[in-house]
C-alpha cells in the first residue's frame, strides 16, 4: 500500500525515482512543479474516494474524486462468465473492493496502454485476479509481480471479452471487445487507443495527446485492421461521458478517413 504513485500520470511504481519513466517519455510529461509522488494512504488521508455508477446493463464506471492525475475512469464489465476490470485507476480502498465484490468481484484485469496502468498490482492483489497485458508493452511495467499474463495480438480472458492489441499510441496499445454490449450489438472499450473527442460523432488517434504528436498513417491503418473483424456499435472511452452510443463503427471509419485525408494534405 505504500508503493509510490506518480502524481502526474497516476502509475504506481516499485520505488520512487528522480523521474517517472512513463512521464519522462515524449508521449507524457513531468509536471511543471517537478516529479511528485504520493501513496494510497496519503491519498486516503487527503479525502480521495471512488465514484462507482452503472453505465449500461453489465457495465460500471469507477472514477476517483476529486480528479487525480490524468483523471480517467476504470470500467467493470460484469458477465455470467466472470468480470473484467479495464484500465485500472490509481486509487483503491476497502469501500471500492466491497462494492465490486457485491457485483461479483474481478476475475481478470487489463488495460489499454501504460498511461492507464494506475495501481494495477493493488487491484490484482485485492481480487486475486490475473493481469493480462500485451507483451509489446511489458517494458513499461513500473511495478513487477507474478500476476502478469502476456499476450501477443489477442486474448480472451473471459468468454465474450476479447483483448485486441492495436498499436498506435503505444506499440501495445489495445482495446477490449465486449460482444454482448448493447443487446448484442457489441462495444469497444478503448481508453484513448481510439479517443472519443468533444464532438462525440467522431474519434481521433494520436501518438501523444498532451504533447499533440500525431499518429502516423501506418499506425492508424494498423488500428483499423486489428478491430475490423469485430462487430461493435458503441465505444466507451477512457473518461466519464467519452462514449459513442450508436453508430460507433461508422464513426471510427469516417474519422479515420478524415484523419488520413488531412495527414496527406488533401483535407481542404
Amino acid at each position: 500500500m505504500d508503493h509510490p504513485i506518480c502524481a502526474t500520470c497516476g502509475v504506481q511504481a516499485e520505488r520512487a525515482v528522480e523521474a517517472c519513466p512513463v512521464c519522462a517519455d515524449e508521449r507524457q510529461y513531468v509536471g511543471w512543479q517537478g516529479q511528485r509522488w504520493t501513496t494510497l494512504p496519503e491519498m486516503a488521508a487527503a479525502g480521495y474516494r471512488n465514484r462507482i455508477e452503472q453505465i449500461e446493463p453489465g457495465l460500471w464506471g469507477i472514477g476517483t474524486e476529486p480528479g487525480f492525475a490524468i483523471g480517467q475512469r476504470s470500467l467493470l464489465v460484469v458477465t455470467g462468465a466472470g468480470n473484467l476490470l479495464w484500465d485500472a485507476i490509481s486509487y483503491l480502498d476497502d469501500e471500492t473492493v466491497a462494492t465490486l465484490d457485491r457485483l461479483g468481484g474481478v476475475q481478470a484485469i487489463s488495460a489499454s496502454h501504460p498511461h492507464f496502468y494506475g495501481s494495477i498490482v493493488e487491484w490484482s492483489r485485492a481480487f486475486e485476479a490475473p493481469i493480462h497485458l500485451p507483451a509489446a508493452d511489458r517494458e513499461w511495467i513500473g511495478r513487477p509481480g507474478p500476476a502478469y499474463e502476456f499476450y501477443d495480438d489477442t486474448a480472451e480472458p473471459i468468454p465474450g471479452l476479447t483483448l485486441i492489441r492495436c498499436g498506435g499510441h503505444f506499440e501495445g496499445s489495445a482495446v477490449a471487445h465486449w460482444q454482448d454490449a448493447g443487446g448484442g450489438a457489441g462495444a469497444l472499450l478503448t481508453g484513448d487507443t481510439i479517443q472519443v473527442v468533444q464532438d462525440r460523432r467522431f474519434v481521433s488517434f494520436m501518438r501523444s495527446y498532451p504533447n499533440l504528436i500525431p499518429l502516423d498513417p501506418a499506425g492508424l491503418r494498423g488500428i483499423l485492421a486489428a478491430i475490423e473483424p469485430y462487430p461493435f456499435d458503441r465505444i466507451y472511452g477512457g473518461w466519464w461521458g467519452r462514449n459513442v452510443l450508436d453508430g460507433a463503427r461508422a464513426a471510427v471509419w469516417s474519422s479515420a478517413e478524415r484523419y488520413l485525408r488531412w495527414a496527406s494534405g488533401t483535407g481542404g
